[in-house]
């Protein structure tokens, strides 16, 4: 992989960039280089969109079993390459290799290959409605640009649902964690894709990213990252009316009723939130629990936070690695210290280094106590390992505050009777809600309201954010 990450994945070879401009990639745990990227012009881009418009008529009528089997393929090279592409998101982005960057990172584009040739086996491409038939086609070339938190499943559930729906791509992975996205081009590769179907260009996202949303031969850019940036996308693709899908920011709530079994769903919580050091954009960064059980909850979160072992991710026992990269492990900081400075209390944490972490991008599982909705911490997405504890006088109080946000992404509501929890599920503003701690469904619609995002992914809603509609009508006159 060493010798391709200074070029570009371009109509089916590894092509020379058109620009000089190089950047290095660190790893967040040792601060050391582990690669060097070269950053794409508008000319890279434009070369790849090319590749992508003249692949796109022949991949486009590709037959159902054509693009299964090459699904198939792809599923059969990664499984051969997991254990490297783990090992390229865990140095590009710190996440623990054997317990985060394998089987849950890496191994997410198992589980979305899983899912879109289940639903591509069966999926109706037409239906008629008496004389008239509604057919939906693929819509085009599509401009996918990713974020460095989660590096392969969020360019898996972009990816390969373009792909079964008959659609190109160019493909622009975060600059800070290309390394995996580079190791898929190879995949992709060695798995047969044709020749234009799938382009790889790195680059920044003012340019190679802003040529893919503002260019007319591309027809769907899907964006997941900051809502800021996500406005930014809006604006450069709103001149040429093209689809625009963004998965953005969320500062999800918890909510903790009085009836749920609190010291376990405490310590669950933590651990869960904790995972991958706090920066995912689902992750339940509020927790909202009765004010009269707040020091209990506050003696289970501590107890929580002590037994994630911070370190090097490479270790067995690492439970949390470092934050992704320098500028947003300054972001961390400040914002925990905004937290101190706004008279939130602190549990635990704080802006030192963990004891023994001299170098890396390491900050402590903090957690703030007695948080209250208008604070800063409780209000912007921090996207790292900081959670706030927020009390409530009634189930209406919580209810109240859970949506008292700007973002809708996701929630989580525990309680000791199921419908009292789908009650309370059924008034949260957001796209998704888990109750009582159920495993994520990778079939389901991923997506927010409000700033969190447009459209969604995973699952036949994702799949069909990748087609065109067409009404043919007389087309069944007898």
């Amino acid at each position: 992989m060493d010798s391709k990450t200074e070029q570009f994945y371009i109509d089916g070879h590894w092509t020379e960039p058109h620009s000089d401009k190089r950047f290095e990639v660190i790893n967040p745990a040792t601060e050391a280089v582990v690669g060097k990227i070269a950053l794409g012009s508008q000319e890279d881009a434009e070369r790849a969109i090319l590749a992508a418009s003249g692949a796109f008529p022949a991949y486009s009528n590709t037959t159902r079993q054509q693009r299964l089997e090459l699904l198939g393929s792809i599923a059969s090279v990664l499984k051969k390459r997991l254990a490297e592409a783990g090992g390229a998101v865990s140095s590009e982005m710190g996440a623990p290799l054997k317990s985060v960057a394998i089987p849950i990172q890496a191994a997410s584009m198992l589980g979305h290959l899983k899912v879109f040739s289940e639903l591509l086996k069966n999926y109706e491409f037409h239906e008629d409605r008496g004389t008239t038939r509604i057919v939906r086609e693929p819509i085009g070339v599509c401009g996918f640009i990713t974020p460095w938190n989660w590096p392969i499943q969020q360019v898996a559930c972009k990816v390969i649902p373009a792909l079964a729906a008959g659609c190109t791509m160019v493909l622009k992975p975060s600059k800070f964690a290309p390394l995996s996205a580079i190791l898929l081009a190879e995949i992709f590769d060695e798995a047969g894709v044709p020749a234009g179907v799938f382009n790889l260009v790195n680059g920044d996202g003012s340019t190679v990213g802003t040529t893919l949303a503002s260019h007319p031969d591309v027809d769907l850019v899907s964006f997941t990252g900051s809502t800021g940036a996500g406005v930014s996308v809006s604006q450069a693709a709103a001149p040429t009316v093209k689809k625009v899908t963004l998965e953005l920011g969320g500062k999800s709530a918890n909510i903790v009723l009085d009836d749920a079994d609190l010291e376990s769903v405490v310590f669950n919580s933590v651990m869960g939130f904790m995972l991958n050091s706090g920066q995912t954009c689902a992750a339940t960064s509020r927790m909202l629990v009765p004010r009269a059980r707040l020091k209990e909850v506050e003696a289970f979160a501590r107890a929580a936070a002590e037994k994630i072992v911070v370190g090097d991710p490479s270790a067995e026992d690492t439970g949390m690695g470092p934050v992704a990269n320098e500028a947003q492990y300054s972001t961390v900081l400040s914002m925990i210290q905004t937290g101190i400075d706004e008279g939130a209390r602190l549990v635990c944490g704080g802006v030192e280094r963990p004891e023994d972490r001299e170098l890396g991008y390491y900050v402590k599982p903090t957690i703030f106590s007695d948080v209250s909705n208008d604070m800063t911490i409780a209000r912007e997405e921090i996207f790292g390992p900081v959670l706030c504890i927020l009390p409530y006088d009634s189930e209406e109080d919580a209810i109240e505050i859970a949506n008292d946000s700007e973002y809708g992404l996701a929630g989580a509501v525990f309680s000791g009777s199921l419908q009292r929890a789908q009650e309370v599920a059924s008034r949260l503003r957001t796209g998704m809600v888990i109750l009582n701690g159920a495993q994520p469904d990778m079939s389901a619609p991923f997506g927010g309201y409000k700033k969190s995002g447009i459209g969604r992914e995973w699952g036949r809603h994702g799949l069909e954010e990748f087609f065109e509609i067409k009404s043919i009508i007389g087309h069944n006159v007898p």
